[in-house]
């Protein structure tokens, strides 16, 4: 597995600092690896005959499956060990960057002085109520956090620590997804040579910034609510000598004007907003777009073409890891919400994307893998 690509605004690490988070990094490869695949067995074995016995039938929704795993002691262990490992790959990185910090915040000032992209911040901008109930993915403060007239901290704990969760199967530069939906884009819309692009909820651009490698004739744009990961997107991706423009925006009303862009994406984030959110980010995407333009909402596997068991195991992030929304998500009929959003019938389809992996990767979490895409052309 290749290392974290180092670049300008990557936080520094001791060699203890490093020790521990490459150690919280090879437990979340265990349990996946080794743990994970028992709980399969357990439910095989013994829960599912149990519940049987009890009732007569197998459990028929994942719901049913819930209440009886998260009673067994192995599924227990194993939840507890995931929940653990996730709270303490954001604590092992903490600390590089409070130390790293203000070197941090520096850079991204020189950055931006000599940037070729831009940015663009919101005084006292709103971030959707959605956001601000929990730290999604148990991130300290949240994605929207801000410390400081020139931070970085969030989008530096964010970068380093992501990498981590995703046990390097993100690639390097942790673009994979973005690289991924371009490849089904190619395939898919061969005759569609972008223009402008926007990237909705882009974080620190780590998705972004491929779009723009991808084609480099375009402008693109990546939008996010938090300030401190924008800033930090922003001097990233200009370190990287890739220019792309940056602004505080909510997806759901932007002040692009009509039919401005060619292509709207993003990147695993609808399942992080709300049931009224979907439907607007939707009509949203819909009105930017110019006529023949397409729409990309890329999120994780859908819940209701799972098996009971599989669906449970699925959704350990809705009730273990700040991600609420993410079983309601997963499954409404997000074809149907963007007909309802405007698209016309038969112009919006989900597709899967298949998950790029890099060649030294066995996971099983990308070897073979597809997200679920919304594809909705105007």
């Amino acid at each position: 597995m290749a290392s974290q690509t180092q670049h300008q605004l990557l936080v520094m690490r001791t060699h203890d600092e490093a020790a521990r988070q490459e150690y919280y990094m090879d437990i979340r490869r265990h349990l996946a690896r080794n743990v994970a695949g028992g709980n399969r067995v357990v439910y095989t074995n013994v829960v599912r005959p149990s519940f049987v016995k009890t009732h007569g039938r197998d459990p028929e929704s994942r719901a049913e499956v819930r209440s009886v795993m998260t009673k067994d002691p192995y599924y227990q262990m194993y939840s507890a060990m995931q929940r653990h490992t996730q709270e303490m790959t954001w604590d092992s990185v903490i600390d590089s960057v409070e130390r790293e910090l203000p070197g941090l915040n520096q850079k991204a000032r020189q950055l931006a002085a000599a940037a070729k992209g831009s940015l663009t911040l919101t005084p006292d901008f709103q971030v959707p109520p959605y956001l601000t109930f929990y730290d999604i993915h148990l991130q300290p403060g949240g994605y929207h956090a801000n410390l400081s007239a020139d931070d970085v901290s969030v989008g530096a704990l964010y970068d380093r620590a992501t990498y981590l969760y995703a046990m390097g199967n993100l690639g390097g530069k942790s673009d994979y997804l973005g690289l991924s939906l371009i490849e089904h884009f190619k395939k898919r819309f061969p005759h569609v040579t972008p223009k402008r692009i926007l990237d909705m909820g882009c974080t620190t651009g780590n998705s972004t910034v491929p779009w723009k490698e991808a084609f480099p004739e375009a402008e693109v744009y990546g939008i996010d609510v938090g300030e401190s990961v924008l800033r930090y997107a922003h001097a990233r991706s200009e370190s990287m000598g890739v220019a792309v423009h940056y602004s505080q925006q909510n997806a759901e009303a932007t002040n692009f004007p009509d039919g401005f862009f060619d292509v709207v994406v993003s990147h695993i984030i609808m399942h992080e907003t709300s049931t009224p959110a979907v439907g607007r980010i939707f009509k949203e995407s819909k009105r930017l777009l110019r006529d023949g333009g397409v729409m990309l909402h890329m999120d994780n596997p859908r819940l209701k073409e799972l098996p009971p068991f599989d669906a449970f195991l699925a959704e350990w992030e809705v009730y273990n890891n700040n991600e609420r929304f993410g079983g309601t998500y997963r499954e409404m009929d997000i074809v149907s919400e963007a007909e309802k959003s405007g698209f016309a019938k038969g112009k919006a389809t989900l597709e899967i994307v298949p998950m790029i992996a890099p060649p030294s990767v066995t996971n099983y979490t990308t070897k073979g893998f597809g997200f679920p895409c919304l594809v909705g052309e105007k």
